[in-house]
């Protein structure tokens, strides 16, 4: 939309997603701007007049002068023709956060080699000494009791961290029983993970060799078992923990034989994951206050080992007993006791220490792969930390950076001491509640202070990690989701990161929650996670969470803007995605959308336009290529609901609304079609047939919109129409391209046109819009018979034009009765696929013929990307096929299919309607030029017709079969594949240009404002000081050339335009080559051609937003307009936006001559040409939004608009009549008058703020003085005669008394208001003088005494008075 600027009013926007923000009321204030202070000390330059003006005019010329209205700026306009917008991937670095290969630790090993009782001959023990294995005295029982008991209690340690796994364990084995026993978890494991986990101390330490020591049957001997063949017998994937001392002997070991190997083993064979206790030349601690297996300890009981070991160093060493860490209360999976909150804060500190020092695959590979080596790894970490603080180096591989001094411990040793403090009473007094710890609560403020200060350039949150762990809790669920979302509108990176800690499992689980209050900003969340992601939606449909959105998607009581959001995601569920697509239509989500599209008014300033956008983007996706759903939307009234949208004034929407038209269309490569096709009957084809008869004519009044958006969608959706009617439409071109040359208007042939004269949504009955049919079509006129439908098996009818083998191919039919025999119809239909898939029957040939013109109205399009998209179409209707061969015309014989078109005698009317039709006009050089009523015969029509339209270059080679003709090839392939065939239709774009809006922050207002306000305040102060002196300026003469420019264009300077703010020139000729000059420098700035199409011409060049980045206007004489950007640099220049004008010729004449007038204050460009109406289009909305019916039989040679009266503008005409207009009045017209008696060449309204106070010039060389309020008599109050005949230009300074007159006869006069003549600029033939040719264009400086001449012979000079300007 447009942004209105007020300097009176400040406009505060609140932003309904940031209302579940915790105490937080977050506005955005947009267009906040204040009054200039006026500072008469800047301004001594002025005379005291002019600075008690200045003063007195400030809010006056502030408002009246200065335009607040800014349009085309939107992110639609940012690049339309380059932009290759993507929708959320699948597939690719985004998809980089989810495991790729799941892993489950299927077996556990667990090999004990203690030999109680016997030391080992290379350990030396001190006294006292560390006894302890899994927290039991092995001398508290006999040995092999105590053997026994140990490993048993090993096991349910492990089974704490992996009950489901099956465990075998092997009490000082031998290496046959070692061998036997890794034979068994592999086979047992399959596939799937198995850990060994390895107790040496009962034997001596490592060899070099890594080998490690069993025992023989009689427990006599240590026998060596090699890493090696302990590899080969458990193979991988595998994870093994070594708890002896020298460890890393053992790492070391299996490092060298995989690397020996690693050319001939692939990666998944490489998986191998080692847990060391110590490096190489270290020995386990034997300190009595360790456990003897304390490596064991932190890996499998790491809350008891933590708090063991954290006592020791705390004060509460002294007074605290140790024995009731064994009695800790509660569950380690229950949160709300001491034990279950003590197991959280540290999975939290763990987390969040290895995802902030480990690199991110590592991260994933280790601590979201496998459940039983992620906790393995983090009690690693654990280990890491207490056995450095004896001297040991745990060590693992892969290898991890240490952590055992992270910042992070300090929490964990806090909150510890936190819940050991109250852990005495809670042992006294069981029914005591304990206080939850306020770590979780101070990580989140952490987090949300970096939240209010971080960026993407900086380090990222290193609380992320906690809270994930945080949404497992109710108390802080809320607060944890709201500081999330907030992360993740910082942009896809923080989605990614998010994604990457492991995010998605808890969010997918949420959706299960029917809290209210998590509603909002649980959408909000998988709003950027599937603005990254889409394959996601896999996700969702498998949990059903889809229902969730559908719910919040009818909830009303929730804002528009959340409910898009909703539409988004289930938008996004259902694309491409036929499980979704089928789980979203059994929850009703079609019924939901259209009772939420039907209960909102078009044009209601209620409704919320991003909510009605993806409403239809979504029912869009659901139904597109699925019949059943299809079905179903007919059923709902879909095609009735939908069109209102089409008249909505936002862009977006009504694309959107296309798109789902455009999707309901039935391409024929559905599947379904045929399942149902028999349960629906004839009754069911029908409404479809009928249903898209609807759908096509309020589609093809969509041609002629102002929106590039909504006209590639228009042509999206015609694509899919000739898909799925490819033969009927062939045949309506082939009845166009196959008769006799009667006339050179190839579309006079084509039949039921003659009626078409109306214009849709137009107020004048005699336009027709460009290539388009209006929607209030006139009952159109049945030629003929009515095509037949394609019958299910695929035979055709023979008295159907599509039955005709050589209209098929593109070919005059002969008398071969072969043609016309059945077997021979089915023959070429299944050769072209009919067979394959069930066509859609045929609808009315008037309908076809429409979409024909609409198909090459779509390819001359002043839009590059439409023009291309417009082609592919007609390539698809094999339109460029059947010119481009012979056509041999066989006298006496008619087709078939002859009665459906008109004869020659019955179409003079129709030519003559149809002179409209000028597809040599634009840039595609189709000459259908419509002749005179009695036309004289052309031999050359046939060879015209191949050259003209060979010249769309609409070859794609899936059309080049030699022997095609009509036929076409795509549906020539019974084996070829739906998503073959679709891949050759052109791609929608909204769906994916629209996916981008979730991508960027919408929680947070853009800083770029600021500046942009900044540099415009600069120009509204420095063009209101311009106005004043211009106002009150004095010209004495205004033929000082400070600058003057050789163009160097072929045809000489059709138009000129100066920059208000900078020395810049802008001039283009009538090949539309446009050329930018800084006259200070004289420097070329700029060269580009406006397009590149054949037909040329430039009628005026405007300046659009000229008070902020301003846009260039290029108004051919077409009628076409393309928009620029960044026009100013060389080789930069963009096209904002581009669309045909002008709708429609009168009768009789042979070119448009376009002629156009902006103005800022309405946002309206006024349009007209050799037609009967005016177009008024709005800019903002880039949509028609009044056509003025003139009643007049002369054509307009001019049109004005007044700068500072929005909606008000004035027009010349032909036969000299001048009329005021005011769009803002009921009857549009204020007044007329005939100053003139010859054609007006310019007009413009004067100096000031009085209206209806105007300015014309004609062809005769006089200036009338007009004030249209007066009566008859009075309203031409002073004439200038300027020049005998022959003015060519006339130009009225915007805020000075100055008026400028140009002359063929190389001569320009300077008038002021009174009518004085203040100077003439002519021809001077001798040296060293000034010299122009003759006048083509006048323009005078905005804000400055600058006044631009460009002359025939391609010279631009630039003329100021005596002085030069500042």
């Amino acid at each position: 939309m447009a942004a209105s600027r007020f300097s009176q009013s400040t406009v505060v926007v609140t932003n309904h997603l940031q209302e579940f923000l915790v105490n937080r009321n977050v506005a955005e204030e947009d267009g906040v701007r204040s009054v200039y202070n006026v500072n008469n000390a800047s301004y001594r330059d002025l005379s005291d007049t002019a600075s008690s003006s200045y003063t007195e005019m400030t809010t006056t010329t502030s408002m009246a002068y200065l335009p607040q209205t800014v349009v085309l700026c939107e992110l639609r306009h940012n690049g339309f023709e380059e932009c290759s917008p993507s929708a959320p991937s699948d597939t690719g670095i985004v998809s980089k956060w989810r495991p790729r290969d799941r892993m489950k630790t299927g077996c556990v090993a667990l090999v004990l080699c203690l030999n109680i009782g016997v030391d080992p001959p290379d350990v030396i023990k001190i006294s006292p000494c560390a006894r302890m294995e899994c927290w039991i005295d092995p001398f508290s029982m006999a040995p092999q009791k105590s053997l026994e008991t140990i490993g048993r209690t090993l096991n349910q340690q492990y089974e704490r961290w992996q009950p489901k796994a099956r465990y075998e364990c092997s009490l000082d084995p031998t290496v046959e029983d070692v061998k036997k026993l890794c034979s068994r978890c592999r086979k047992s494991a399959k596939s799937e993970r198995v850990l060994f986990h390895y107790n040496g101390h009962g034997v001596p330490k490592p060899t070099l060799n890594g080998e490690i020591w069993v025992f023989n049957r009689s427990y006599t001997q240590y026998i060596p078992l090699p890493i090696s063949d302990l590899d080969s017998w458990l193979k991988t994937p595998s994870v093994y923990v070594f708890d002896c001392s020298a460890a890393g002997l053992i790492v070391k070991a299996f490092a060298e034989l995989h690397e020996g190997s690693a050319s001939s083993i692939t990666p998944s064979m490489q998986d191998y994951i080692l847990l060391a206790a110590c490096e190489a030349h270290e020995t386990l601690p034997q300190s009595a206050e360790y456990p003897a297996d304390v490596f064991t300890s932190c890996l499998t009981t790491p809350i008891k080992m933590a708090l063991r070991w954290f006592c020791t160093r705390s004060l509460l060493h002294e007074s605290f007993d140790y024995n009731l860490i064994d009695r800790i209360p509660g569950r380690q999976t229950d949160r709300k006791t001491l034990l279950g909150e003590l197991n959280w804060i540290f999975t939290a500190v763990t987390d969040t220490i290895a995802w902030n020092v480990l690199p991110h695959d590592v991260f994933q590979r280790l601590f979201r792969q496998d459940l039983l080596i992620a906790s393995l790894f983090r009690n690693f970490l654990l280990a890491e930390r207490i056995m450095r603080s004896a001297n040991c180096s745990p060590i693992s591989h892969p290898k991890l950076p240490p952590t055992h001094q992270h910042h992070m411990w300090d929490a964990w040793d806090m909150a510890a001491e936190i819940c050991l403090s109250q852990l005495p009473d809670l042992v006294e007094d069981p029914n005591r509640e304990f206080q939850p710890s306020p770590f979780f609560t101070e990580q989140l403020t952490a987090f949300e202070l970096w939240l209010d200060h971080g960026s993407e350039h900086i380090k990222p949150p290193e609380q992320l990690p906690i809270v994930l762990q945080v949404l497992l809790s109710q108390c802080h669920r809320f607060r944890a989701l709201v500081l999330l979302g907030r992360f993740l509108d910082m942009g896809p990176w923080a989605v990614d990161l998010a994604l990457s800690v492991g995010i998605f499992p808890y969010v997918l689980k949420l959706l299960q929650t029917t809290t209210p209050e998590l509603r909002q900003i649980l959408v909000f969340i998988w709003t950027k996670i599937l603005a990254l992601d889409k394959s996601c939606q896999v996700d969702l449909v498998k949990d059903g969470g889809h229902t969730y959105f559908i719910r919040f998607l009818d909830n009303v009581e929730a804002y528009p803007e959340q409910r898009a959001m909703a539409a988004f995601v289930l938008a996004v569920i259902v694309d491409s995605h036929r499980r979704g697509q089928e789980a979203c239509i059994k929850a009703g989500l079609i019924d939901v959308c259209m009772r939420h599209l039907q209960g909102s008014s078009p044009n209601d300033a209620q409704t919320e336009p991003l909510f009605l956008q993806w409403i239809c983007l979504c029912v869009g996706k659901l139904w597109e290529d699925f019949f059943e759903a299809q079905m179903i939307a007919l059923h709902a009234d879909a095609p009735a609901i939908l069109p209102p949208l089409l008249s909505e004034p936002q862009p977006e929407v009504r694309a959107a609304a296309v798109f789902a038209l455009g999707t309901l269309l039935d391409v024929g490569f559905d599947t379904l079609r045929e399942v149902h096709g028999d349960e629906d009957g004839d009754g069911g084809d029908d409404e479809k047939t009928r249903a898209e008869g609807i759908i096509v004519q309020n589609l093809l009044n969509m041609v002629s919109d102002g929106s590039p958006l909504v006209r590639a969608e228009v042509a999206v959706a015609l694509s899919r129409f000739a898909f799925g009617h490819n033969k009927h439409l062939k045949s309506v071109a082939a009845a166009a391209y196959g008769k006799k040359p009667q006339s050179t208007s190839v579309f006079t042939s084509i039949p039921a046109l003659a009626t078409v004269v109306s214009c849709s949504g137009y107020t004048t009955p005699h336009c027709v819009p460009q290539g388009s049919v209006v929607p209030s079509v006139a009952p159109l006129l049945r030629v003929g018979n009515e095509c037949p439908a394609v019958a299910r098996d695929g035979r055709v009818s023979t008295s159907s034009p599509v039955a005709t083998s050589g209209l098929m191919h593109g070919l005059p039919l002969s008398d071969d009765s072969s043609l016309h025999s059945d077997s021979g119809a089915v023959n070429d239909c299944a050769s072209n696929g009919v067979l394959n898939h069930a066509r859609p029957k045929p609808l009315d040939n008037a309908l076809y013929s429409q979409s024909v013109i609409a198909m090459c109205s779509l390819a001359k399009d002043p839009s590059p990307r439409i023009e291309f998209l417009g082609r592919k179409v007609l390539a698809i209707i094999g339109i460029e096929q059947v010119v481009t061969k012979p056509v041999k015309f066989i006298g006496g014989n008619t087709c078939p299919s002859e009665s459906a078109v008109p004869s020659s005698s019955s179409l003079a009317g129709l030519v003559r309607s149809l002179s409209w039709l000028e597809l040599n006009g634009g840039h595609l050089p189709l000459a259908f030029r419509t002749p005179p009523v009695s036309p004289p015969p052309r031999p050359s029509y046939v060879t015209g017709i191949r050259r003209v339209c060979s010249s769309l270059e609409c070859r794609p080679h899936l059309l080049n079969s030699p022997d095609s003709g009509l036929a076409d090839p795509l549906l020539g392939s019974p084996s070829a594949s739906a998503t073959s065939e679709r891949t050759f239709l052109p791609q929608s774009m909204i769906y994916n240009w629209s996916c981008g809006h979730f991508s960027k922050p919408l929680l947070t207002c853009a800083d770029d404002n600021e500046d942009v306000n900044v540099k415009r305040e600069e120009r509204e102060k420095q063009a209101l000081e311009h106005i004043v002196k211009c106002q009150h300026s004095s010209v004495s003469k205004l033929h000082n050339q400070i600058a003057g420019w050789d163009t160097k264009f072929e045809t000489g300077s059709r138009t000129a335009l100066l920059q208000p703010f900078s020395p810049v020139v802008i001039a283009s000729d009538e090949n539309e080559r446009i050329r930018v000059w800084n006259y200070e420098e004289a420097v070329l700035l700029n060269s580009f051609n406006n397009h590149e199409y054949p037909e040329k011409g430039v009628s005026k060049l405007c300046l659009v937003n000229e008070l902020d980045e301003n846009l260039l206007l290029v108004a051919s004489n077409d009628g076409s307009i393309r928009i620029w950007k960044d026009y100013i640099s060389s080789g930069q220049q963009k096209l904002v936006t581009a669309f045909a004008s002008t709708q429609g010729l009168r009768p009789g004449a042979r070119s448009v001559n376009a002629v156009v007038d902006w103005q800022q204050q309405s946002g309206y460009l006024f349009t007209s040409s050799e037609m009967s109406s005016i177009m008024v289009w709005d800019l903002d909305k880039e949509q028609l939004a009044t056509s003025i019916h003139l009643g007049s039989d002369s054509a307009i040679s001019g049109l004005a608009a007044s700068q500072v009266h929005g909606g008000q503008f004035a027009a010349g005409f032909v036969d000299g009549y001048v009329k005021l207009f005011d769009i803002r009045t009921p009857e549009k017209g204020v007044a007329s008058t005939k100053p003139h008696t010859q054609r007006v060449v310019d007009l413009s309204f004067q100096p000031g703020l009085e209206p209806a106070r105007i300015i014309s010039a004609s062809q005769a060389g006089n200036i009338q003085f007009l004030d249209m309020r007066r009566n008859k008599e009075k309203e031409t109050y002073l004439t200038i005669d300027a020049f005998r005949g022959s003015l060519t230009a006339l130009a009225v300074h915007r805020h000075a008394p100055l008026i400028a007159s140009g002359s063929a006869k190389q001569l320009i006069k300077v008038f002021n208001l009174e009518g004085d003549p203040l100077g003439t600029i002519k021809y001077y033939p001798n040296f060293m003088a000034q010299k122009i040719g003759p006048v083509t264009c006048l323009t005078f400086h905005p804000y400055q005494l600058l006044l631009a001449a460009g002359a025939a012979d391609a010279c631009v000079s630039i003329y100021a008075d005596e002085i030069s300007p500042p």
